[in-house]
């Protein structure tokens, strides 16, 4: 019998997974509800299925409830704004379901304790955190090689720095991720990703965190004085000097930003488009961590948002050699029909040094598609209803989501009050055991 799915939200991340049940897993999954705060991109997400699709029914945000009871999901899929998810898991854990969400897991650290006491207490449900790039031939290609084979056998320390650049980077200063009250930061929404590679390559969790940030680049002086861009407006749609902006996005001139933004933003006031040098943005486009680890590992961490490059470089230092990898990914805006995070085959490299040894290069291990090849596999591993050995540990529990983001919570808080932050402090060593 097929395994019935409902899903809230249905911004540009959750066609992945509608797309996903109505196409290529139909005969294994059934949709059985879409749910929103927005009746406009409902309609949309209802009309994007095929034309042989059972009639799906839509829900409000508030009408959640409804929807768990009237469509009886198996599993439920949390694709919403990141502050809103911790709402949704616990709902859904409560009612006895399979819960499946997008990173990150939540924004701050009460909610995550909520999310883990729930769990505790619901022992039918469960919880996974959907982090593609753990399934992404060349990063899983990383863990075998520092774990199962143990090329440079202890890691000592690790040098990692990611990179976004002028079209992706600036994206998340025109959105609802400006705020940190939505996003947690890009410490949280974007580096989730980054901190959950880390703790499963190296096969460890964050004990204390120390971190610095600013926003330097995206800022009403950068606007004024580099680019000249006085007289400017709150939003790109109705900006009086955007033939002068090199950020300019034309939300009219894409038809995928165009049908699931501009179309729909009466429905609930949103802007996809805001100013990205806007007061009123209190997320930090330039950060630097130093993490360290229960096995002892440091890590110093960068994450820059407005640069040339987009991708990341990360070198491991072990007591028996070096391990280089680093990855440039295509440049994309969110919603706009582009696959995001994909890698051209010239753009990864990945270099072994052994202790008194020449440096040599490691052939790539390469797949097509979204997030350098994991998306599809993730779609793999979620909805096909036969599971395939996992000997590299791909599948994230609560327990690697809430790591993850706490090393981002930790970090927030640490520039917050200019110490280090230990991650006990935030959460009892008990739920994360």
């Amino acid at each position: 019998m097929a395994k019935r799915y409902a899903v809230v939200g249905v911004g540009s991340r959750s066609t992945m997974y509608t797309k996903a049940l109505a196409n290529d897993y139909r005969q294994h999954a059934v949709l059985v509800g879409l749910c929103d705060n927005n009746s406009a991109r409902l309609e949309l997400a209802r009309r994007s299925l095929p034309a042989d699709h059972p009639e799906v029914p839509l829900f409000s945000d508030a009408d959640f409830g409804a929807m768990l009871r009237q469509t009886k999901p198996d599993a439920l899929i949390v694709v919403s704004k990141d502050v809103t998810h911790s709402g949704y898991i616990i709902a859904g854990l409560e009612a006895g379901l399979e819960v499946i969400t997008e990173k990150p897991l939540t924004t701050d650290e009460h909610q995550c304790v909520k999310i883990l006491e729930t769990l505790g207490r619901c022992k039918g449900s469960s919880l996974r955190v959907t982090f593609n790039y753990r399934y992404s031939p060349p990063r899983s290609q990383i863990r075998r090689m520092l774990q199962m084979d143990r090329c440079i056998g202890d890691i000592t320390s690790l040098d990692f720095n990611w990179w976004l650049d002028t079209r992706h980077g600036a994206d998340y200063f025109r959105r609802w991720h400006r705020n940190r009250v939505n996003s947690g930061s890009l410490l949280v929404h974007k580096a989730t990703h980054h901190f959950d590679l880390v703790n499963w390559w190296i096969g460890s969790h964050p004990v204390e965190v120390f971190a610095q940030g600013r926003r330097a680049y995206y800022t009403p002086q950068t606007a004024d004085e580099v680019l000249g861009l006085s007289g400017r407006s709150d939003r790109c749609h109705t900006c009086k000097v955007h033939d002068k902006c090199p950020f300019f996005l034309d939300l009219a001139a894409n038809e995928n930003l165009k049908t699931m933004y501009l179309d729909c933003e009466h429905a609930d006031g949103y802007l996809r488009d805001r100013c990205i040098f806007s007061d009123q943005i209190d997320i930090w486009d330039t950060m630097s961590l130093s993490v360290r680890y229960a096995s002892g590992a440091l890590m110093s961490y960068s994450l820059n948002a407005y640069l040339p490059i987009e991708g990341y470089s990360i070198a491991f230092n072990g007591n028996r050699g070096r391990l280089e990898h680093k990855a440039c990914e295509n440049t994309y805006v969110s919603g706009d029909g582009s696959v995001p995070g994909e890698l051209a085959r010239s753009n990864v490299s990945t270099t072994l040094i052994p202790a008194f040894e020449k440096p040599r290069s490691v052939e790539i291990e390469h797949s097509a598609g979204g997030h350098g090849g994991g998306d599809a596999l993730l779609l793999d591993d979620i909805f096909l209803p036969e599971q395939s050995a996992d000997p590299l540990g791909r599948r994230a529990s609560q327990l690697d989501g809430a790591y993850s983001i706490l090393v981002g919570i930790a970090a927030y808080r640490s520039i917050d009050a200019g110490r280090p932050i230990r991650v006990d402090e935030l959460v009892r060593p008990e739920l994360l055991a």
